[in-house]
């Protein structure tokens, strides 16, 4: 498993309970809080537009 900063977990409604990471490299992470070793990887340039369509309304149903 790669060494990912994760920053503090998001809750939402529910069970939506999400954590966010990134490694040295730039590498962004998503994965449900308390199962990091889970975790969806891609680059910071897809978390950053999924997170700009989630605050457009795009996609609140995410989280």
């Amino acid at each position: 498993m790669p060494d990912v900063n994760w920053e503090d977990s998001f809750y939402g409604e529910g069970n939506s309970c999400f954590r966010i990471g990134t490694d040295e490299q730039g590498n962004s992470y998503i994965a449900v809080a308390g199962a990091e070793e889970h975790f969806l990887a891609n680059s910071l340039e897809a978390l950053q537009q999924m997170i700009r369509d989630i605050k457009a309304g795009k996609a609140d149903h995410l989280l």
